[in-house]
């Protein structure tokens, strides 16, 4: 069965990006957006790799314009907004597609490992793959779940 570490995706610097190069890291992955409700879990997702970082952690961020138009933004667009509005400093790709005929193999893969409570889609913009350092979904959070309410699994997922 394949890993999360047998996907590549392309940076938002248009650089493509093996994710075999986060082998042995513990990796939260969140489809994101800059016009949404939840946008500002930005800031607690840069707590969570400035408190982590250290110990293994690595936050993909995924920016998606799928639900309600709310990341219309070219990717350097949305780079300087998340340095300028959040201080990001974790990798941020190139917008994707998460559902349907053109979703990225990574989220196909995913969700595949972790389905949601309604179905196997994702619902809406900040969902959260928590991915072991051996490749594993080991847990999907949904959008209403705050990223400082992570950091009793990341620790454990660090551990482990």
């Amino acid at each position: 069965m394949p890993s999360v570490f047998d996907f590549s995706a392309k940076l938002n610097s248009g650089e493509e990006k093996s994710l075999a190069d986060y082998r042995g890291k513990v990796l939260l992955i969140v489809n994101t957006a800059s016009q949404c409700g939840f946008t500002p879990q930005y800031k607690g997702l840069e707590e969570l790799y400035k408190k982590f970082r250290k110990q293994g952690l690595e936050i993909l961020g995924f920016p998606c314009d799928q639900f309600g138009h709310q990341e219309p933004g070219s990717d350097e667009e949305i780079r300087g907004f998340c340095e300028r509005n959040y201080g990001v400093t974790f990798p941020l790709f190139s917008k994707i597609e998460v559902n349907g005929k053109h979703q990225h193999p990574l989220y196909k893969h995913m969700k595949a490992e972790q389905g949601g409570l309604f179905g196997d889609d994702i619902k809406w913009n900040f969902t959260k793959f928590l991915v072991s350092r051996e490749g594993k979904v080991i847990d999907r959070f949904a959008s209403l779940t705050s990223p400082d309410r992570l950091s009793s699994d990341i620790a454990k997922a660090l551990k482990a």
